[in-house]
């Protein structure tokens, strides 16, 4: 193996100056992780794994396929015992398991994501059913998402023709619990019972080791998804059974390196079921079933561009639509209280100026957030008055013929803030889910279950991150009378939650069996509430609300400027920023040192090849660890004026930049260095 490089950490005990190595004994588990750049799932992953280990042989197998976010050196660091394979590219799931699974020496091997919380009782339960009954070749478990709702792929049907039809056509979504619609999460089976199912999620795959060698490892032809289905599918081939097994739970944040709802998704998995297909189904079934699935790719991300092109542009065409109609009635009542009759002004202000206008006011409020999917209503006043302003601006600086009204724009002002405004509010008793207002920024309430000391540490992670809430408190993890610095104990949390207005409960799992967070998620998920977990002495906050995104963080980082909000603004800014200057060179060129450099920047930026502002280049080179952004004509540096500095401070004031990043930050550095944006680079 070329590309591979395999290092083993020894799987050792030490006690009393005894060294006792695990592997003289017969292994219970092997337990297998695949990692791509989820560092911090990992590591609460490891942490969970580590509890339920206790009075088992197990060993543990990380895999990396060529992270980049510190994975490898986290394991090493805080994992001494864990036996780390660091590939130097992406095998994909099949083969970087397959890598292990030739090592592995338990009795059983648990194929496990990265993005999971097991139980302490997890392995000793589903050891104790394997073992109890030697025709089950696979075990898969309930699993739940952060906010403690029931996965329904914890049990799945073969995804025969039929089978796939109903799940691509939404038949399965719409009859979940129908025995002929609902076979591919086999809705009708209770989900708390036993039972036989056909595959089991390759998030949680409890095998037999001597089922393995009797069926053969993962087919490497499976790169990312389809792999747990051939498996499962082999394995009853085999004699074996695969059973559900809902007598423990664990969380699975899914989706952690990919989107499930991404068009990249849909490709990949179904070209993973026409894999499937060609190798299990006749020829002829083979050849029907590729070419429907190849029909369902074009029309499932077909549907998934039109549906994200209409959700982005349905807000700022309504309210181009409402701002302009309101021209339309103001406009005739403004030219026969002013000038004694309606069409004073030419079809050209109409036409040109009013459609003008509008893209300036959308534009701003763009800039300022106001088309997210949550925004408060100072975004939107704030951009519409960015907008204003630069309207004014530009309106001074024109020859009086092409001045039609001050007023106007005025008039226009306060009908596009409330218009704006109005409009998100109708979309928002539409669909909340999509379209939101809030009227004044409200903190997130949250809540700590943990130790005194360990909730301390984790709310001074949480204030250090940009999401800065309002703690309601402490809670005793403990069932007993409340003690001083707590709310209340952790039987108590379903009152805490609803007399406080909780928003997000936060739990400590150094404090915390991760069989209690789990218990405690179900007892309360109807509340409405956030979860996340605190792993032991780690630097992140770790949760995830929703099936179709990637978990959230509270992690402390120097990146901000890598975020895809303030990319937009900050590529929003540098075009409008050029226009302006355009429009204001023919007075910009006394005052900038190099007038023809000037116009050429302009066009520099309106073409993308370079920003305004960017790093400064002490060396010319990259900057490794900063987010990449394109060269700039000027750096943090210009507010400096000359002052003396090193490598050093080149380096801090870079990352302070991109850590703090802000188009306000970016405007005092232009006018720092405003004699210097004809500057060559």
């Amino acid at each position: 193996m070329s590309n591979e490089l395999i290092t083993y950490h020894s799987s050792l005990i030490t006690t009393n100056n005894h060294i006792f190595v695990l592997s003289r004994k017969r292994m219970d588990l092997s337990v297998i992780i695949v990692n791509y750049n989820v560092k911090y799932f990992l590591e609460q992953c490891l942490h969970a794994i580590d509890k339920a280990s206790q009075n088992l042989m197990v060993e543990v197998f990380v895999v990396d396929n060529n992270s980049v976010d510190g994975s490898i050196q986290m394991v090493s660091e805080k994992f001494p015992g864990v036996r780390l394979i660091p590939n130097t590219s992406n095998l994909g799931f099949s083969r970087a398991n397959n890598q292990a699974l030739r090592l592995a020496a338990g009795r059983y091997v648990l194929l496990l994501n990265p993005d999971t919380v097991v139980q302490e009782d997890t392995f000793s339960k589903c050891i104790e059913f394997m073992d109890s009954a030697p025709d089950v070749g696979c075990v898969g478990v309930k699993m739940i998402d952060g906010k403690g709702r029931f996965l329904p792929e914890s049990k799945r049907g073969l995804p025969t023709p039929s089978v796939a039809f109903f799940k691509i056509f939404g038949l399965s979504a719409l009859f979940p619990g129908s025995q002929k619609f609902g076979r591919y999460h086999l809705g009708f089976l209770n989900r708390n019972e036993i039972h036989n199912v056909d595959v089991i999620s390759g998030a949680f795959m409890f095998l037999r080791k001597e089922a393995m060698d009797k069926t053969g490892m993962l087919d490497e032809d499976f790169f990312m998804y389809g792999e747990d289905i051939d498996l499962s599918y082999r394995l009853q081939l085999s004699g074996y059974r695969n059973v559900y097994f809902p007598l423990t739970t664990i969380i699975h944040y899914k989706g952690e390196s990919t989107k499930k709802g991404s068009i990249n998704y849909v490709i990949m998995f179904y070209n993973a079921m026409i894999i499937f297909a060609r190798k299990h189904f006749s020829k002829n079934t083979a050849r029907y079933y590729s070419l429907f699935i190849h029909i369902a790719i074009y029309i499932r991300a077909g549907f998934s561009i039109l549906t994200r092109f209409v959700k982005s542009l349905i807000n700022p065409l309504l309210d181009a639509a409402v701002i302009y109609s309101g021209y339309l009635v103001f406009l005739p009542l403004w030219e026969a209280s002013h000038f004694g009759q309606p069409g004073s002004y030419p079809p050209a202000y109409m036409q040109y100026v009013v459609p003008s206008y509008i893209a300036v006011w959308l534009l701003a409020v763009l800039m300022e957030t106001g088309y997210e999917k949550v925004v408060r209503m100072t975004s939107i006043a704030r951009g519409v008055l960015i907008g204003s302003v630069f309207i004014l601006v530009v309106y001074a600086l024109l020859p009086e013929s092409l001045r039609f009204s001050r007023a106007l724009i005025l008039i226009g002002t306060g009908w596009a803030l409330i218009s704006t405004i109005g409009v998100r509010f109708l979309l928002s008793m539409i669909s909340r889910d999509n379209f939101r207002i809030e009227i004044f920024k409200r903190k997130k309430r949250i809540a700590i279950v943990g130790g005194i000391n360990e909730c301390n540490r984790v709310f001074t992670i949480i204030r250090q991150t940009q999401v800065i809430p309002e703690l309601i408190g402490y809670v005793n993890p403990d069932e007993e009378l409340i003690k001083p610095g707590f709310i209340g104990h952790i039987g108590q949390v379903g009152e805490i939650v609803k007399i406080n207005r909780v928003d997000e409960l936060i739990f400590c799992a150094s404090d915390m069996t991760s069989q209690r967070i789990i218990k405690t998620m179900l007892q309360i998920t109807d509340k409405g509430v956030e979860f996340k977990i605190a792993p032991p002495e780690s630097m992140s906050v770790i949760g995830s609300n929703s099936i179709n995104t990637t978990g959230e963080l509270y992690v402390l980082h120097f990146n901000t400027l890598s975020r895809v909000l303030n990319r937009r603004k900050k590529l929003i800014f540098d075009i409008v920023l050029s226009l302006v200057f355009l429009v204001l060179s023919p007075a910009m060129v006394f005052a900038v040192k190099d007038p023809s450099g000037l116009f050429r920047n302009i066009f520099r930026v309106l073409f993308g090849c370079c920003s305004w502002v960017g790093y400064y280049q002490s060396t010319g080179g990259d900057h490794p660890g900063l987010p990449g952004i394109r060269a700039g004509i000027l750096s943090p540096f210009d507010t400096k004026r000359g002052k003396d500095t090193d490598g050093d401070d080149s380096e801090k004031i870079n990352l302070l930049y991109a850590k703090d990043y802000s188009i306000r930050n970016d405007l005092s550095i232009i006018i720092s260095g405003f004699k210097q944006l004809g500057r060559r680079t």
